[in-house]
């Protein structure tokens, strides 16, 4: 649930909770659902770690009236096929490869969006009901649950947003498969380098916060320049380039550049860290992001490639997404 959604906001490093206006608003920052005209959809699919991951996204959004709206979300993180070879050796101590089988491992995120506006001109605010299920084959599973909370407020042309994700702490409760996991600690004598230690039952998300300012420029050519900022927050001490036992912050940039409301090219940088070395020493560093997008009648469809250069440690990845207006099809 930290990832992200849509092509468009990972080319802009997730710099979206002031600014944030469509149906994607569901996960950056609910509040924004309130700009959508009728209803819209949404989806995107993302490869991470060398196609081995596979992340998708499906969203959908409508007006209610003039001061509230709704949407709903669900994410999918997984990795199929994977090898169990935890009963690789057999009773007899031999390497049997028939003994090897598949499983599946997936995150699925769904959530539930409501926004409203507030009788102060310009002040709106929405939250997210999300319930969070984890399955790990047939070894485990989980459910969760959590809530966000998010405001935006306009003055002129400057655009201001918050949001507080997991506000309530969000809590996952995990059911242990004892058959299988019987099965696991039995194969430990004849592997005792598998730590086979049962995991705790429980787990927990602390809150974050971020915080967002947001200015577009329109010029007489046709032109426009939207820049964006983010202060992302989390309450623990992380490798974050703020880093404090209460609080760690790590900014985020984005920029979109547009022709005419059709095309437009998008550059972000975020995910700055201090990250140790292999001499002890410690390195600054940053993911750098790029995306183009298009807009026709409708019709908006974007692809996002993230970590530009691998400047930072996390893997690059092609991210493609489509959002659509529904009330073209009326």
């Amino acid at each position: 649930m930290n990832i992200g959604v849509d092509a468009r906001a990972f080319g802009m490093a997730n710099a979206m909770v002031a600014h944030t206006k469509d149906v994607n608003s569901g996960y950056w920052n609910p509040t924004g659902l309130l700009n959508i005209e009728d209803s819209e959809g949404s989806l995107m699919h993302a490869n991470y770690f060398a196609n081995i991951a596979q992340y998708d996204y499906i969203g959908f959004a409508k007006k209610i009236d003039n001061r509230s709206a709704w949407g709903a979300s669900i994410i999918r993180f997984g990795v199929d096929d994977i090898l169990n070879t935890t009963q690789l050796i057999d009773a007899n101590g031999n390497v049997d490869y028939n003994r090897i089988s598949l499983f599946s491992t997936a995150d699925y995120g769904f959530t539930f969006s409501y926004a409203r506006d507030l009788p102060v001109r310009g002040l709106r605010y929405g939250a997210n009901a999300k319930v969070i299920r984890r399955v790990i084959g047939d070894f485990a599973s989980s459910w969760g649950f959590g809530f966000d909370f998010g405001m935006q407020f306009e003055n002129k042309d400057w655009q201001y947003g918050i949001m507080i994700r997991d506000i309530t702490t969000t809590y996952n409760i995990w059911n242990i498969n004892e058959e299988e996991f019987k099965k696991i600690q039995d194969a430990q004598t004849l592997n005792p380098l598998q730590n086979q230690d049962l995991p705790e039952s429980s787990e927990i998300t602390l809150p974050k916060a971020q915080l967002g300012v947001a200015r577009k420029f329109n010029f007489h050519n046709e032109m426009s320049l939207l820049a964006a900022a983010n202060l992302n927050m989390e309450f623990q001490q992380t490798n974050d380039i703020i880093s404090t036992k209460a609080v760690s912050i790590t900014p985020a940039f984005g920029f979109e550049g547009g022709y005419n409301n059709l095309a437009f090219l998008r550059l972000g940088v975020g995910n700055f860290q201090k990250n140790l070395q292999l001499d002890g020493s410690e390195k600054t560093t940053f993911q750098p992001n790029l995306g183009v997008g298009f807009h026709y009648k409708g019709i908006f469809v974007d692809y996002a490639l993230t970590d530009l250069g691998n400047q930072s440690a996390a893997l690059y990845s092609n991210v493609f997404s489509v959002k659509v207006d529904l009330s073209i099809f009326r």
